[in-house]
């Protein structure tokens, strides 16, 4: 079962792996920092454009980030 808490650990996982900052992501993405921080904490998700965007920027495919594959 796909769950935001699997979403919400992929994306933190993502951005590790990625050796950016948040502050690099939000700048590259047109957000404020808090923004991102929000999406790892959970309190907000990012809207499918950003979603795709930051998909795109991370270089993860968004099928891995929504949990539908493990790849």
């Amino acid at each position: 079962m796909i769950t935001l808490d699997i979403i919400r650990n992929r994306l933190i996982d993502a951005i590790k792996y990625s050796n950016m900052s948040i502050t690099e992501i939000a700048n590259r993405l047109g957000i404020k920092p808090p923004t991102v921080s929000q999406y790892l904490s959970g309190r907000a998700m990012p809207a499918l454009d950003t979603f795709a965007n930051l998909c795109k920027i991370l270089d993860v495919d968004p099928s891995y980030i929504l949990g539908i594959t493990n790849e």
